[in-house]
């Protein structure tokens, strides 16, 4: 029976939602592998919802399993984070990880500040929803922006995100990850500050910058990014780990 190329699971980052994948599941399901993309608590269709650590390690594990129950996962931004954390919770089902634009610890210091910000912002007459449509027309083109606002923007899950975000701990969960991990990053991304840190924590690592790319890899450079992930497609298939046979019927 011919074999499919391993599954994969796309985990979005914060106030987006699973359509900024639409890009790489086309090109994944193109080359062969099954692909999801999910919504995080708080975001998406499940906007609304708290958003927790364990609620989004256990999308994740959802989505896994609606797979088959082995996958490669890929995450950007705190969907990068989720995405460690999952590997080391569940290393059952992760066949591989793609960690893209989270390779910097999420520090007390650093979250506090980010906290205060966004609680600012919040007291906006909008929310902050005119200045978040401005970013997002300002960094990434027409149809990137498309892609991302059709699942529509989480503006209140700031406050649990971040407060979920203080007990994550990226690099100790690296360190257990026996799956092999890609850490993919923009050239330009503020995020990458600690990717040798990162490196290091790595059983089974490898760094990937992407030229000309900014935090928002998958969407500012996404031939780019894909070509990283159906690299690791390719590394994982090749290892016989978490391929899938054709759906029956």
């Amino acid at each position: 029976m011919a074999r499919m190329g391993v599954p994969v699971v796309l985990v979005h980052g914060l106030r987006t939602s699973r359509t900024m994948w639409r890009v790489q599941v086309e090109a994944l399901r193109a080359y062969g592998c099954p692909a999801l993309a999910v919504d995080l608590p708080g975001h998406g269709e499940r906007r609304g919802e708290r958003f927790t650590l364990d609620g989004a390690v256990d999308a994740v594990a959802d989505g896994v399993d609606a797979l088959g129950g082995r996958a490669l996962v890929v995450g950007l931004s705190l969907g990068g984070y989720v995405g460690i954390a999952h590997a080391a919770r569940r290393p059952d089902q992760v066949a591989g990880l793609v960690a893209a634009a989270c390779s910097t610890r999420p520090l007390v210091a650093l979250v506090d500040g980010w906290t205060i910000l966004a609680r600012g912002i919040a007291r906006l007459p909008d929310a902050g929803a005119g200045l978040n449509q401005g970013m997002v027309d300002r960094v990434l083109s027409a149809e990137a922006a498309r892609d991302v606002a059709a699942g529509g923007f989480a503006l209140d899950v700031m406050d649990d995100v971040l407060g979920a975000m203080r007990a994550a701990t990226p690099v100790a969960d690296l360190a257990r990850v026996a799956a092999p991990v890609w850490l993919v990053n923009g050239r330009y991304d503020h995020f990458r500050g600690e990717e040798r840190r990162f490196l290091r924590a790595c059983r089974d690592g490898r760094l990937v910058v992407v030229p000309r790319a900014t935090h928002l890899v998958s969407l500012t450079a996404p031939v780019g990014f894909t070509r990283a992930v159906l690299g690791a497609v390719d590394a994982v298939s090749a290892r016989g780990d978490g391929a899938a046979s054709p759906p029956q019927g």
